[in-house]
């Protein structure tokens, strides 16, 4: 197989008339086969050449999840052009970046507002000679045409795609990365066809599973899951409305669907905080099963077989409990799949308590997403698996994470320096710090440069402590854990008013995030958390101090990525005031 638009045509002939796509419609859904894929792909590919697109240009894609972003990145691709994705939150400023960084000449824009955006930067655009609008109006000067006008009468559909190879371009995605400027990584053919093929080497997936897919289709997890897709032919169910998630599952009833942290944090805490608000014997046979199920999750990890009575006592609380919230989730899942940061191990274990177990991977941009993954009856929480099948790792004398394989990219657009800095000795240097167990998972203990060392000398590990104190307290929705350099620890709090306003307003306390936040109750429920944290610790790594915030962390303030990690450096400068303040006097 030589290329994605190769692999796409495969699917097409071995099934064309299986479910491809599910997507919302009216009050229900409509689905597209395969070969309905195939030709509006054909179609739009045909007219994308006829404007310009053609080997070694770039299409970007400012656009959020939904079917026309992955039907116009499969006919990007098709005429021998690459990709170059752009988050829908990103700036006009971010945006013309990544345009004329990449080399753009077409845009694909999602709306009026995209557009607007670009409009408002087009003296900075001068490559782009056309502006393609998903849901919106066309231009009167013609910068601006709409995606169901992108047609072309005539063309060799097939002779474009028998001529891609597989060490061409395919996707350029700009790392929005924690700290510095985004680089491109130039991502080929063969990265892609790569980690499909591992993950269908692994038997995690079948045609009759049922994928719902919400990511990012600008970042690089949301790639991998379209190419694995039409890899082995499952059918997907796709609406990026992150406030229709909860609703599409029940609708939807997915077998399988992958997510960052975040969300499965939030869904933890609604369930826990929801039970601490009704308390009495519901609360209480709530604390039981939780505390069985994990009691069981934990056997399973090591292997040991259940007594009888334990087993009376899981199929119970299961009845009670767990096959409630299941039901939340549709009813279906086989599994989840987590991905782009760090998952906290008492959540992992509290899902596979309830039948819903969390497969763990991880993987960098630069490794096409896909590196390691646990393994369906072996998974180990607080690791993120073994390697794919191909995938080469070593664990350098500093701790680093090594990664080779065909799945590294090629390197960095226009950036040789840094090219040959993270792929030194043909390795790719990840920036993470990992060790491997007995059975060859990797376990990740921190970011090689977000490790903090206090005054004192000690290290710190700030994910895992950040990780603990969510866990701990299900109204929290962030937390920065601080100290490099610094003589103590200390700790940036938010709050998700998702969550903790409905526990303010059962206890009668302000609604206002501005006024909880310093309500003597408030600060005693995250103390009890810190503490329950602490209590585990060094004394080096304990949280001394922390502040709650009045306003969450964000991507559009930029504190967060687009993938929901924390800005490091962005939060220091914001909130160095307040971080100061620990440590005067």
């Amino acid at each position: 197989m030589s290329s994605i638009p190769a692999l796409l045509r495969d699917r097409i002939t071995a099934t064309p008339d299986a479910e491809a796509y599910r997507v919302p419609a009216g009050d229900g859904w409509r689905s597209l086969t395969w070969r309905e894929v195939g030709e509006r792909v054909r179609e739009l590919a045909l007219g994308l050449a006829a404007l310009g697109a053609g080997p070694g240009s770039r299409v970007s894609i400012l656009c959020s999840t939904r079917l026309e972003w992955i039907l116009t990145d499969l006919a990007v691709l098709a005429t021998g052009a690459a990709t170059t994705t752009i988050y829908p939150s990103n700036t006009a400023a971010e945006a013309a970046f990544v345009i004329t960084d990449s080399g753009s000449t077409i845009v694909v824009a999602e709306d009026d507002d995209q557009v607007a955006k670009l409009r408002s930067v087009q003296k900075e655009l001068p490559d782009v000679t056309q502006v393609i609008v998903v849901d919106g109006s066309p231009s009167d000067d013609g910068w601006v045409m709409r995606l169901d006008a992108v047609t072309a009468a005539e063309g060799d559909y097939d002779a474009m795609v028998d001529a891609i190879g597989q060490d061409d371009l395919a996707t350029l995605i700009y790392t929005s990365g924690t700290t510095g400027r985004p680089k491109g990584v130039e991502l080929t053919h063969d990265n892609w066809l790569y980690a499909a093929g591992a993950v269908r080497r692994i038997d995690l997936l079948s045609p009759a599973d049922l994928h719902f897919l919400w990511l990012p289709l600008s970042h690089s997890f949301g790639k991998l899951l379209e190419v694995v897709m039409i890899d082995i032919g499952v059918a997907t169910a796709i609406d990026g409305r992150l406030d229709r998630i909860a609703e599409n599952l029940g609708a939807v009833r997915p077998t399988i669907m992958a997510a960052a942290p975040r969300i499965f944090e939030k869904i933890h805490n609604t369930v826990v905080a929801t039970v601490r608000r009704e308390g009495g014997v519901k609360a209480r046979i709530f604390s039981w099963a939780r505390a069985t199920g994990i009691r069981v999750s934990r056997a399973r990890q090591r292997g040991v077989r259940l007594p009888a009575t334990t087993r009376a006592e899981y199929a119970l609380a299961d009845r009670l409990v767990f096959a409630k919230l299941r039901e939340r989730f549709g009813g279906r899942v086989r599994y989840f799949i987590s991905g782009a940061a760090p998952l906290n191990t008492e959540i992992a274990e509290f899902f596979d308590a309830a039948g819903l177990t969390i497969l763990e991977g991880y993987g960098l941009t630069e490794s096409s997403a896909g590196s390691f993954l646990n393994r369906p009856g072996s998974v180990r929480f607080g690791t993120v698996g073994p390697p794919l099948p191909g995938t080469e790792v070593r664990i350098a004398d500093d701790g680093e994470i090594l990664i080779g394989g065909r799945g590294v990219m090629r390197g960095y657009h226009g950036l040789p320096e840094e090219t040959a800095a993270a792929l030194e000795d043909g390795w790719l240097h990840t920036g993470d710090i990992g060790e491997l167990d007995e059975a060859g998972r990797l376990r990740i203990t921190d970011r090689k440069k977000e490790l903090i060392k206090t005054s004192g000398g000690k290290y710190v590990a700030p994910t895992y402590l950040e990780g603990r104190i969510k866990a701990a307290c299900p109204y929290v929705s962030h937390v920065f854990v601080h100290g490099d350099r610094r003589n103590f620890v200390t700790a940036l709090v938010t709050l998700d008013m998702e969550v903790a306003g409905p526990w303010a307003q059962a206890e009668s306390l302000p609604a206002d995030p501005h006024a909880l936040r310093g309500h003597p109750r408030m600060r005693e429920e995250i103390q009890k958390a810190i503490d329950q944290v602490n209590a585990d610790e060094a004394s080096y790594a304990t949280v001394k101090k922390f502040a709650i915030l009045a306003e969450d962390f964000a991507v559009e303030t930029g504190e967060l990525t687009a993938s929901l990690k924390i800005r490091r450096k962005v939060v220091e400068e914001r909130h160095g005031g307040t971080l100061d303040s620990f440590y005067d006097g």
